[in-house]
Protein backbone atom coordinates (compact mmCIF):
# COMPACT_ATOMS: atom_id res chain seq x y z
CA UNK A 1 0.00 0.00 0.00
CA UNK A 2 0.98 3.33 -0.80
CA UNK A 3 -1.11 6.10 0.85
CA UNK A 4 -1.47 9.11 -0.58
CA UNK A 5 -4.14 10.79 0.99
CA UNK A 6 -2.41 12.77 3.87
CA UNK A 7 -5.06 15.57 3.13
CA UNK A 8 -7.32 14.18 4.89
CA UNK A 9 -5.40 12.63 7.44
CA UNK A 10 -1.50 11.48 7.83
CA UNK A 11 -0.74 7.99 7.89
CA UNK A 12 1.19 6.73 9.92
CA UNK A 13 0.89 8.92 12.66
CA UNK A 14 4.05 10.63 15.05
CA UNK A 15 5.92 7.89 16.92
CA UNK A 16 4.62 7.49 19.90
CA UNK A 17 1.14 8.98 19.57
CA UNK A 18 -0.71 5.29 19.82
CA UNK A 19 1.65 4.76 22.97
CA UNK A 20 0.75 7.88 24.90
CA UNK A 21 -3.03 7.78 24.30
CA UNK A 22 -2.45 4.22 26.09
CA UNK A 23 -0.76 5.08 28.37
CA UNK A 24 -2.96 7.47 29.44
CA UNK A 25 -5.71 5.42 29.19
CA UNK A 26 -4.49 2.71 30.92
CA UNK A 27 -2.19 4.39 33.50
CA UNK A 28 -3.58 7.53 34.05
CA UNK A 29 -7.50 7.71 33.12
CA UNK A 30 -8.55 10.53 35.08
CA UNK A 31 -10.48 13.51 34.76
CA UNK A 32 -8.92 17.49 34.86
CA UNK A 33 -9.94 20.40 36.67
CA UNK A 34 -12.47 18.19 38.69
CA UNK A 35 -9.95 16.41 41.29
CA UNK A 36 -7.18 17.52 43.53
CA UNK A 37 -5.34 14.54 43.69
CA UNK A 38 -1.81 13.86 41.97
CA UNK A 39 -2.96 12.10 39.15
CA UNK A 40 -5.17 14.65 38.32
CA UNK A 41 -2.37 17.16 38.94
CA UNK A 42 0.10 15.17 36.68
CA UNK A 43 -2.88 15.32 33.75
CA UNK A 44 -3.69 18.83 34.25
CA UNK A 45 0.43 19.44 34.35
CA UNK A 46 1.13 17.32 30.82
CA UNK A 47 -2.30 19.31 29.45
CA UNK A 48 -0.72 22.73 29.86
CA UNK A 49 2.57 21.97 28.90
CA UNK A 50 0.93 20.69 25.37
CA UNK A 51 -0.65 24.33 25.02
CA UNK A 52 2.44 25.25 25.84
CA UNK A 53 4.24 23.58 22.75
CA UNK A 54 1.10 24.74 20.34
CA UNK A 55 2.15 28.02 21.84
CA UNK A 56 5.78 27.57 20.24
CA UNK A 57 5.14 25.94 17.26
CA UNK A 58 2.98 28.69 15.84
CA UNK A 59 5.03 32.31 17.18
CA UNK A 60 1.65 32.48 19.64
CA UNK A 61 2.83 35.03 22.26
CA UNK A 62 -0.54 35.61 24.24
CA UNK A 63 -1.15 33.98 27.35
CA UNK A 64 -1.24 30.04 27.14
CA UNK A 65 -4.68 29.79 28.21
CA UNK A 66 -5.86 31.26 24.72
CA UNK A 67 -4.77 27.92 22.95
CA UNK A 68 -8.08 26.35 23.75
CA UNK A 69 -8.59 22.49 22.83
CA UNK A 70 -11.37 21.62 19.97
CA UNK A 71 -12.94 18.51 18.84
CA UNK A 72 -10.96 19.60 15.20
CA UNK A 73 -10.75 22.43 12.93
CA UNK A 74 -14.36 22.52 11.94
CA UNK A 75 -15.24 22.86 15.42
CA UNK A 76 -12.96 25.41 15.84
CA UNK A 77 -14.15 27.34 12.83
CA UNK A 78 -18.17 27.20 13.73
CA UNK A 79 -16.52 28.88 16.95
CA UNK A 80 -15.34 31.76 14.86
CA UNK A 81 -17.84 32.23 12.81
CA UNK A 82 -20.85 31.50 15.18
CA UNK A 83 -19.23 32.98 17.84
CA UNK A 84 -18.06 36.40 16.46
CA UNK A 85 -20.67 37.21 13.63
CA UNK A 86 -23.93 38.79 14.15
CA UNK A 87 -27.12 39.82 11.53
CA UNK A 88 -25.92 42.54 9.72
CA UNK A 89 -22.03 41.36 9.93
CA UNK A 90 -20.39 40.95 6.15
CA UNK A 91 -17.08 38.80 6.14
CA UNK A 92 -14.42 38.14 3.61
CA UNK A 93 -13.23 34.55 2.85
CA UNK A 94 -10.99 32.92 -0.04
CA UNK A 95 -12.59 31.32 -3.07
CA UNK A 96 -11.42 27.85 -2.82
CA UNK A 97 -12.72 27.44 1.18
CA UNK A 98 -13.46 24.17 2.54
CA UNK A 99 -17.40 23.57 3.54
CA UNK A 100 -15.72 23.63 7.41
CA UNK A 101 -16.10 27.28 6.49
CA UNK A 102 -18.95 27.40 3.68
CA UNK A 103 -21.46 25.38 5.07
CA UNK A 104 -21.44 27.38 9.03
CA UNK A 105 -21.14 30.62 6.19
CA UNK A 106 -24.02 29.57 4.17
CA UNK A 107 -26.25 29.06 7.47
CA UNK A 108 -25.68 32.47 8.58
CA UNK A 109 -26.23 34.21 5.77
CA UNK A 110 -30.09 32.85 6.40
CA UNK A 111 -29.80 35.02 9.67
CA UNK A 112 -28.17 38.61 7.75
CA UNK A 113 -24.77 37.77 7.69
CA UNK A 114 -23.42 38.26 4.28
CA UNK A 115 -19.78 37.37 3.09
CA UNK A 116 -17.98 38.06 -0.41
CA UNK A 117 -15.44 35.55 -1.90
CA UNK A 118 -11.96 36.86 -2.67
CA UNK A 119 -11.03 36.19 -6.07
CA UNK A 120 -8.70 33.63 -7.47
CA UNK A 121 -7.72 32.39 -11.03
CA UNK A 122 -7.74 29.15 -12.51
CA UNK A 123 -4.76 27.68 -10.78
CA UNK A 124 -6.11 28.44 -7.40
CA UNK A 125 -4.01 31.49 -6.78
CA UNK A 126 -5.79 34.42 -5.08
CA UNK A 127 -5.32 38.05 -5.82
CA UNK A 128 -4.70 39.63 -2.61
CA UNK A 129 -4.45 43.55 -4.09
CA UNK A 130 -8.23 43.13 -4.43
CA UNK A 131 -8.98 42.80 -0.91
CA UNK A 132 -9.36 46.40 -0.47
CA UNK A 133 -12.07 47.12 -2.85
CA UNK A 134 -14.17 44.40 -1.42
CA UNK A 135 -14.54 45.88 1.76
CA UNK A 136 -17.90 47.40 3.10
CA UNK A 137 -18.75 49.30 6.19
CA UNK A 138 -19.84 46.47 7.71
CA UNK A 139 -17.03 44.02 7.42
CA UNK A 140 -16.20 42.54 10.61
CA UNK A 141 -14.13 39.64 9.88
CA UNK A 142 -11.85 38.20 7.15
CA UNK A 143 -11.23 34.35 7.61
CA UNK A 144 -8.98 32.68 5.11
CA UNK A 145 -7.64 28.68 4.19
CA UNK A 146 -4.29 29.03 4.18
CA UNK A 147 -3.86 26.46 1.82
CA UNK A 148 -6.26 25.14 -0.75
CA UNK A 149 -6.65 21.08 -0.23
CA UNK A 150 -7.61 20.93 -3.60
CA UNK A 151 -4.75 22.59 -5.54
CA UNK A 152 -2.88 22.92 -2.69
CA UNK A 153 -2.00 26.65 -3.44
CA UNK A 154 -0.80 28.74 -0.63
CA UNK A 155 -2.79 31.76 0.26
CA UNK A 156 -1.04 35.44 -0.01
CA UNK A 157 -1.56 35.37 3.92
CA UNK A 158 1.44 38.07 4.83
CA UNK A 159 -0.19 40.43 2.10
CA UNK A 160 -3.72 39.90 3.51
CA UNK A 161 -2.40 40.19 7.48
CA UNK A 162 -0.80 43.39 6.61
CA UNK A 163 -4.12 44.84 4.72
CA UNK A 164 -5.89 43.53 7.91
CA UNK A 165 -3.46 45.60 10.19
CA UNK A 166 -4.14 48.73 8.07
CA UNK A 167 -8.13 48.28 7.98
CA UNK A 168 -8.04 47.41 11.39
CA UNK A 169 -9.83 44.36 10.76
CA UNK A 170 -9.29 40.93 12.48
CA UNK A 171 -7.75 37.57 10.43
CA UNK A 172 -8.79 34.46 11.07
CA UNK A 173 -7.25 31.24 9.40
CA UNK A 174 -7.71 28.01 8.64
CA UNK A 175 -4.22 26.40 9.13
CA UNK A 176 -6.29 22.67 8.03
CA UNK A 177 -3.25 21.67 5.11
CA UNK A 178 -0.22 24.29 6.68
CA UNK A 179 0.00 23.35 10.38
CA UNK A 180 2.93 21.04 10.96
CA UNK A 181 3.76 21.65 6.83
CA UNK A 182 4.43 25.57 6.54
CA UNK A 183 5.81 27.44 9.54
CA UNK A 184 3.17 29.73 10.63
CA UNK A 185 4.16 32.87 12.83
CA UNK A 186 0.81 34.08 14.82
CA UNK A 187 2.16 37.38 16.33
CA UNK A 188 4.15 38.17 13.13
CA UNK A 189 1.18 37.81 11.07
CA UNK A 190 -0.62 39.61 13.87
CA UNK A 191 -3.69 37.06 13.54
CA UNK A 192 -6.65 36.63 15.53
CA UNK A 193 -7.31 33.35 15.50
CA UNK A 194 -5.75 30.22 13.89
CA UNK A 195 -7.92 27.03 14.11
CA UNK A 196 -5.19 23.49 13.58
CA UNK A 197 -6.35 20.20 13.39
CA UNK A 198 -4.35 17.52 15.47
CA UNK A 199 -4.49 14.78 12.72
CA UNK A 200 -3.33 15.95 9.66
CA UNK A 201 0.39 17.66 9.52
CA UNK A 202 0.53 17.79 13.18
CA UNK A 203 0.65 13.77 13.16
CA UNK A 204 -1.90 13.23 15.90
CA UNK A 205 -4.75 10.93 16.09
CA UNK A 206 -8.57 12.09 14.97
CA UNK A 207 -10.91 14.27 16.79
CA UNK A 208 -8.64 16.77 18.71
CA UNK A 209 -7.65 20.32 17.27
CA UNK A 210 -6.80 23.49 18.61
CA UNK A 211 -8.46 27.21 18.54
CA UNK A 212 -5.67 29.50 19.28
CA UNK A 213 -6.99 33.29 20.14
CA UNK A 214 -5.85 36.46 20.46
CA UNK A 215 -7.18 38.58 23.94
CA UNK A 216 -8.43 40.91 21.68
CA UNK A 217 -10.14 38.75 19.31
CA UNK A 218 -11.56 36.95 22.59
CA UNK A 219 -13.50 39.39 24.04
CA UNK A 220 -16.10 39.51 21.27
CA UNK A 221 -16.04 35.94 20.32
CA UNK A 222 -18.95 34.46 21.90
CA UNK A 223 -18.94 30.13 23.15
CA UNK A 224 -20.98 27.93 20.63
CA UNK A 225 -21.28 25.40 23.47
CA UNK A 226 -21.78 26.03 27.40
CA UNK A 227 -21.74 23.20 30.28
CA UNK A 228 -19.69 22.26 32.95
CA UNK A 229 -15.76 23.01 33.26
CA UNK A 230 -15.16 21.77 36.64
CA UNK A 231 -14.65 25.46 37.50
CA UNK A 232 -16.77 28.32 38.99
CA UNK A 233 -19.28 25.44 39.95
CA UNK A 234 -21.27 27.68 42.64
CA UNK A 235 -22.67 29.21 39.22
CA UNK A 236 -25.02 28.38 36.43
CA UNK A 237 -23.31 31.17 34.11
CA UNK A 238 -20.70 30.26 31.67
CA UNK A 239 -17.17 31.22 33.42
CA UNK A 240 -15.45 33.94 31.38
CA UNK A 241 -11.93 33.15 31.92
CA UNK A 242 -9.54 31.33 29.36
CA UNK A 243 -9.98 28.44 28.27
CA UNK A 244 -12.61 27.32 30.32
CA UNK A 245 -15.25 30.07 28.28
CA UNK A 246 -14.71 27.68 25.79
CA UNK A 247 -14.23 23.94 27.50
CA UNK A 248 -16.93 22.76 28.06
CA UNK A 249 -17.30 19.21 29.19
CA UNK A 250 -14.78 16.41 29.57
CA UNK A 251 -12.29 16.92 27.00
CA UNK A 252 -10.74 13.89 24.96
CA UNK A 253 -8.33 13.80 27.23
CA UNK A 254 -6.87 10.50 25.30
CA UNK A 255 -6.85 12.47 22.03
CA UNK A 256 -4.88 15.31 23.49
CA UNK A 257 -2.02 12.73 25.54
CA UNK A 258 -1.78 11.38 21.36
CA UNK A 259 -1.33 15.15 20.27
CA UNK A 260 1.47 15.80 22.67
CA UNK A 261 3.04 12.89 21.70
CA UNK A 262 3.17 13.93 18.02
CA UNK A 263 3.51 17.78 18.69
CA UNK A 264 6.78 16.63 20.45
CA UNK A 265 8.35 14.70 16.92
CA UNK A 266 6.99 17.94 14.81
CA UNK A 267 8.77 19.99 17.40
CA UNK A 268 11.93 18.14 17.57
CA UNK A 269 11.96 17.13 13.55
CA UNK A 270 11.50 20.54 12.79
CA UNK A 271 8.40 22.19 10.74
CA UNK A 272 11.57 23.98 8.19
CA UNK A 273 12.58 20.08 7.64
CA UNK A 274 9.19 18.75 7.08
CA UNK A 275 8.56 21.72 4.62
CA UNK A 276 11.99 21.36 2.57
CA UNK A 277 11.33 17.74 2.26
CA UNK A 278 7.77 18.43 0.81
CA UNK A 279 8.81 21.12 -1.29
CA UNK A 280 11.56 18.36 -2.98
CA UNK A 281 9.16 15.62 -3.25
CA UNK A 282 6.36 17.92 -4.75
CA UNK A 283 8.83 18.78 -7.28
CA UNK A 284 10.07 15.54 -8.39
CA UNK A 285 5.83 14.73 -8.54
CA UNK A 286 5.24 17.51 -10.95
CA UNK A 287 8.10 17.16 -12.98
CA UNK A 288 7.44 13.62 -13.21
CA UNK A 289 4.05 13.93 -14.22
CA UNK A 290 4.85 17.06 -16.67
CA UNK A 291 3.81 16.58 -20.21
CA UNK A 292 1.46 13.73 -19.93
CA UNK A 293 -2.83 14.34 -21.62
CA UNK A 294 -3.94 15.28 -18.17
CA UNK A 295 -4.08 18.67 -16.22
CA UNK A 296 -2.65 19.70 -12.37
CA UNK A 297 -4.21 23.23 -11.00
CA UNK A 298 -1.87 25.13 -8.98
CA UNK A 299 1.52 26.43 -9.29
CA UNK A 300 3.92 25.04 -10.79
CA UNK A 301 6.45 26.12 -8.15
CA UNK A 302 6.56 23.84 -5.32
CA UNK A 303 7.52 26.51 -3.10
CA UNK A 304 3.76 28.23 -3.89
CA UNK A 305 1.99 25.30 -2.73
CA UNK A 306 1.83 22.18 0.19
CA UNK A 307 1.90 18.60 -0.84
CA UNK A 308 -1.33 18.52 -2.35
CA UNK A 309 -1.72 17.42 -6.20
CA UNK A 310 -4.52 17.31 -7.96
CA UNK A 311 -5.13 15.81 -11.26
CA UNK A 312 -7.87 16.03 -13.81
CA UNK A 313 -7.61 13.09 -16.32
CA UNK A 314 -9.23 15.11 -18.68
CA UNK A 315 -11.51 13.43 -21.42
CA UNK A 316 -11.67 10.04 -18.55
CA UNK A 317 -13.24 9.06 -15.52
CA UNK A 318 -11.56 10.57 -12.77
CA UNK A 319 -13.33 8.23 -10.08
CA UNK A 320 -12.18 4.93 -12.50
CA UNK A 321 -8.41 5.83 -13.01
CA UNK A 322 -9.06 6.48 -8.51
CA UNK A 323 -9.92 3.15 -8.74
CA UNK A 324 -7.04 1.63 -11.10
CA UNK A 325 -4.51 3.24 -9.10
CA UNK A 326 -5.49 1.41 -5.96
CA UNK A 327 -6.42 -2.00 -7.59
CA UNK A 328 -3.53 -2.15 -9.63
CA UNK A 329 -1.02 -0.18 -7.85
CA UNK A 330 -1.90 -0.64 -4.30
CA UNK A 331 -1.91 3.37 -4.66
CA UNK A 332 -4.26 4.99 -2.47
CA UNK A 333 -5.92 8.75 -3.31
CA UNK A 334 -8.66 10.59 -2.96
CA UNK A 335 -11.14 11.17 -6.26
CA UNK A 336 -14.15 13.63 -5.95
CA UNK A 337 -14.77 17.45 -5.49
CA UNK A 338 -13.07 16.76 -1.64
CA UNK A 339 -15.77 19.10 0.17
CA UNK A 340 -14.81 22.31 -1.32
CA UNK A 341 -17.38 22.63 -4.63
CA UNK A 342 -16.41 26.34 -5.34
CA UNK A 343 -12.20 25.57 -5.30
CA UNK A 344 -13.40 23.07 -7.67
CA UNK A 345 -15.69 25.88 -9.82
CA UNK A 346 -12.74 27.85 -9.84
CA UNK A 347 -10.31 25.79 -11.28
CA UNK A 348 -12.75 24.19 -13.83
CA UNK A 349 -12.91 20.73 -12.11
CA UNK A 350 -16.44 20.87 -11.80
CA UNK A 351 -18.61 18.44 -11.10
CA UNK A 352 -16.17 15.70 -11.89
CA UNK A 353 -13.78 16.87 -9.44
CA UNK A 354 -9.96 15.81 -9.34
CA UNK A 355 -7.78 12.45 -7.69
CA UNK A 356 -5.83 14.18 -5.06
CA UNK A 357 -1.87 13.04 -4.40
CA UNK A 358 -1.49 14.27 -0.87
CA UNK A 359 2.07 13.84 0.76
CA UNK A 360 3.13 12.93 4.39
CA UNK A 361 5.99 13.11 7.00
CA UNK A 362 6.68 9.64 5.41
CA UNK A 363 6.38 9.54 2.06
CA UNK A 364 9.04 8.58 0.07
CA UNK A 365 11.19 9.12 -3.26
CA UNK A 366 10.41 5.56 -4.31
CA UNK A 367 6.59 6.43 -3.05
CA UNK A 368 6.55 9.39 -5.94
CA UNK A 369 8.48 7.39 -8.33
CA UNK A 370 5.81 4.71 -8.02
CA UNK A 371 2.63 7.23 -8.23
CA UNK A 372 4.49 8.34 -11.55
CA UNK A 373 4.98 5.44 -13.41
CA UNK A 374 1.24 4.18 -12.76
CA UNK A 375 -0.18 7.28 -13.39
CA UNK A 376 1.57 6.89 -17.01
CA UNK A 377 0.51 2.80 -17.06
CA UNK A 378 -3.31 4.14 -16.48
CA UNK A 379 -2.77 6.75 -19.55
CA UNK A 380 -1.65 3.66 -21.78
Amino acid sequence: MTYLDNAATSLPKAPGTAAAMAWYTDALGVNIARGVYAPANEASARILGIRENLSALFGFKGPVSHVVFTPGATFGLNTILRGYLRPGDHVLVGSLEHNAVMRPLTELSETGVSFTRIPADREGITDADSIPALLRPNTRLVLVGHASNVTGTLFPLEKTAAICREYGLPLAVDAAQTAGHFPIDFFALGLAALCVPGHKGLLGPQGIGALLLSRDFTRGLRPIVTGGTGSASDREQQPDYMPDRFESGTLNLPGIFGLGAALDYVLKTGVDTFRQREIALTARLLDGLSGLPLRIPGPQDPSRRVGVVSIDFTGRDNALMADRLEREFGILTRVGLHCAPNAHRVIGTFPQGTVRLSLGHQTTEQDIDLAIEAIRAILN
